[in-house]
């Protein structure tokens, strides 16, 4: 039986240049920013809790069906976004 070739493996050499800590600038988040992030995701939760309690009692909410359910999950999904520039 014929013996297989032995392939020669190269180093591995790691870049120095990217190994180097790199500083970030940004302090923490303001507390406003915290505030508004918090409120969105807030305000989304109480519309979607409105429309489901209240939502045959008023008129115009009840006039936008399904969109509620759009309004009320994009308010909290923009508190969701904000909370990857937090820190």
């Amino acid at each position: 039986m014929p013996k297989s070739k032995v392939r020669k493996k190269t180093d591995y050499t790691i870049n120095p240049a990217s190994r180097t800590p790199v500083k970030i600038k940004a302090g923490p988040s303001p507390v406003w920013y915290v505030a508004i992030m918090l409120g969105f995701m807030l305000a989304g939760l109480a519309w979607l809790i409105v429309y489901y309690l209240a939502a045959e009692q008023i008129e115009w909410m009840a006039n936008l069906n399904a969109w509620n359910f759009l309004i009320g999950f994009g308010l909290m999904v923009v508190g969701l976004v904000m909370t990857m520039k937090w820190r």
